[in-house]
């Protein structure tokens, strides 16, 4: 009788805390360790608290196959999950032999941890304890595969499983997401019978991390379009895909959407939609968001988005004012934090404050990466202490990277010292010997030097080394829909009423010159004709 009310109080408990009070009551009426009841608590306790799960497991003098479950699953979803695998090890040790329920949670351990050689071993005791039928545990390897790059492994897998379901697809497209294959992606999308929110964000978030923007927001719309709501999954990816593009309307249309949609305003999302309005240049919108949320849950992450969309946009005082603020209210820097202050400073030519906070990594504990010394590398070259900067990167613990030796040679160029920028240069094309921009800087070096010779062969050794420039190009919205162009561009289908107004700006801009122009000039005869006699310098404005 008193095990079924335990059971029917722990079914209750919302919270870690009401079970404690709970557990109390049960070790101190001495029958917490009847099996039924604690194989209950440990369920129960690896939901909400796997350490505390765990010191309750070590108590267990013969657990069962059901405590090692318990037990895998929890380690599996914290943010620690190789003890899972520890524990499958010490499972198999004491000869408990696992069954369809233990290895889906190793599994999903080993997507985490990128473990796919582990992840075979684990494969092999599946076939040998015979449950390659079992539905459950084969998506469990699709998906594990397709997360650690084995995408071949996990189709094969596929392709012969007599029976698929949803999430077999779903993992599937998750897989081919994961390493970059946007095309046989969409065939797989393609295919599908039935289709779920997943399935869309998915496919939406592969063309994202794909660079495909356009195409992750066609999918969007034909999402909506088929009546399927997305969530934050997919709200976040889409707004990604804004942020890129610097599409303002769509990702005021997106914001919109989650509002109408009444989807929860997460913290995720909230970071997103700042990160979206920052990189759009609607950084006064961006606060506003920010700000909203200062009364609930916050994280270093929305700091960084805002500290950082303030930093790309000038704004660099109100950045480092963020940064004090973020300080006060005990919230912890990262090492994206420190990148994103770099990079204010770099903006507002404070070279102090940089150096400053590059210190201050090491003194919060991290390490400087090789974005980090790029970032400082900006600030001095910006800055025109070039021999400041040179010295810093003979000193750089690591071999110099092509963003480090970009920024000085950016430096050295806009600063006039044209024979360092000749070495930094050729050493750019030694490390990126197929990069266009390489040979191009170089060039334009030479160019500067007036060395003409030496310019053209930089630009014939890309075509000896079959290197293509790529046109840089823009991308205007209108009315929420992007039109992109490039230099002498007319490929657009409004191309002459484009270039027709171009001209006629240009005419404007020409005519305000030559009036303005013309203005200083009757100003300086007036002053000259009336030898400080205002009166007649007023007649002749007049006229």
């Amino acid at each position: 009788m008193f095990v079924e009310k335990f059971i029917t109080f722990l079914e209750k408990c919302k919270s870690i805390s009401q079970f404690k009070k709970l557990h109390a009551l049960l070790i101190t009426n001495g029958i917490s360790k009847q099996p039924q009841i604690n194989s209950r608590i440990l369920y129960f306790t690896s939901l909400y608290n796997i350490d505390y799960a765990h010191n309750i497991f070590l108590t267990i003098k013969n657990p069962t196959i059901f405590d090692y479950n318990a037990l895998i699953r929890g380690y599996a979803s914290s943010k620690n999950p190789c003890k899972s695998l520890y524990l499958f090890v010490e499972m198999l040790r004491n000869d408990v032999v696992p069954d369809n329920f233990t290895y889906p949670f190793v599994v999903k351990c080993l997507a985490k941890l990128c473990e796919v050689r582990v992840g075979r071993s684990v494969h092999c005791g599946v076939l040998k304890n015979g449950y390659e039928v079992d539905l459950y545990v084969m998506n469990s390897l699709i998906h594990m595969y397709g997360s650690c790059g084995g995408v071949s492994c996990a189709r094969k897998m596929f392709d012969e499983m007599p029976v698929r379901n949803l999430v077999s697809w779903n993992s599937m497209l998750d897989g081919y997401g994961k390493c970059g294959d946007v095309v046989l992606m969409r065939e797989v999308f393609d295919e599908m019978v039935g289709r779920d929110v997943v399935s869309w964000s998915s496919l939406i978030d592969g063309y994202v991390k794909d660079g495909e923007y356009g195409e992750a927001l066609e999918v969007f719309e034909r999402m909506r379009v088929e009546g399927m709501k997305g969530n934050e999954v997919t709200m976040v990816s889409v707004l990604g895909a804004c942020a890129h593009l610097g599409a303002l309307e769509q990702g005021r249309e997106m914001h919109g959407y989650i509002v109408e949609n009444e989807l929860p305003m997460t913290l995720v999302l909230r970071t997103s939609l700042v990160d979206m309005y920052a990189k759009c240049g609607a950084v006064e919108e961006a606060l506003v968001v920010f700000r909203k949320g200062l009364g609930r849950k916050t994280d270093v992450l929305i700091w960084n988005a805002m500290i950082g969309g303030l930093a790309t946009h000038g704004l660099v005082s109100e950045s480092l004012e963020l940064y004090k603020e973020m300080r006060s209210l005990k919230v912890r820097p990262d090492e994206i934090t420190y990148l994103c202050l770099l990079c204010a400073c770099a903006h507002g030519g404070l070279v102090k404050e940089a150096w400053f906070f590059f210190d201050s990594l090491g003194k919060d504990g991290m390490t400087a990466k090789c974005e980090h010394y790029a970032c400082m590398m900006d600030v001095l070259a910006r800055a025109g202490r070039l021999t400041e900067a040179y010295q810093f990167l003979c000193e750089m613990p690591m071999e110099p990277t092509a963003s480090i030796l970009g920024a000085l040679l950016s430096g050295c160029i806009n600063h006039g010292k044209l024979d360092l920028a000749e070495i930094v240069g050729k050493k750019l094309i030694d490390l990126e010997p197929f990069h266009d921009g390489r040979y191009v800087g170089l060039s334009n070096v030479y160019a500067l030097k007036k060395r003409w010779d030496e310019a053209k062969a930089m630009r014939e050794a890309m075509d000896t080394r079959g290197v293509k420039k790529f046109p840089g190009f823009s991308v205007v919205e209108i009315l929420g829909t992007l039109h992109r162009f490039i230099a002498h561009d007319k490929a657009h289908p409004e191309s002459d009423q484009i270039y027709t107004i171009l001209d006629f700006i240009l005419w404007q801009m020409k005519l305000n010159k030559d009036c303005e122009e013309q203005e200083q000039l009757l100003c300086d005869i007036n002053i000259g004709l009336g030898n400080g006699d205002d009166g007649i310098a007023l007649q002749m404005n007049d006229r």
